[in-house]
């Protein structure tokens, strides 16, 4: 019972009796749905006895799975974003070497000749 003066209301405690009946049949089909049931009716009852817990639940995990649903969805249009950029520049580099191959083709360049090593431009020396 609870003590007086704590805001509570003191409500008779559901009868025992009903319980074993649902625990008897739980390896049955049915037993599972009985036992699902009376979850409910708990959980139910424990909701409309503490409303503000369930309230502060339903705003976290709401607020919760409404940010998580907002991230995946930036997410998708940014990785969709990326996708039609990839296929952009894999155009383009196609496109150029294609461009490349065919202009090799009607003119040969010259290569340049190869440098020797240490043989490089000589650079002027500094003065004050």
């Amino acid at each position: 019972m609870a003590a007086a003066g704590n805001g509570e209301a003191t409500a008779p405690p559901p009868p025992r009796q009903q319980e074993p009946a649902p625990a008897a049949g739980s390896t049955s089909g049915g037993g599972v749905i009985a036992s699902l049931e009376e979850q409910w009716r708990k959980t139910k009852e424990h909701a409309e006895t503490y409303p503000y817990v369930w309230g502060s639940y339903i705003l976290v995990y709401g607020g919760l799975g409404a940010y998580l649903a907002w991230r995946w969805g930036k997410l998708r249009r940014t990785e969709d974003r990326v996708r039609v950029l990839q296929e952009r520049l894999r155009k383009l580099a196609a496109a150029e070497e294609s461009q490349a191959a065919s202009s090799s083709a009607s003119t040969a360049p010259i290569p340049p000749p190869p440098q020797q090593p240490g043989a490089g431009p000589v650079k002027p020396a500094s003065g004050p």
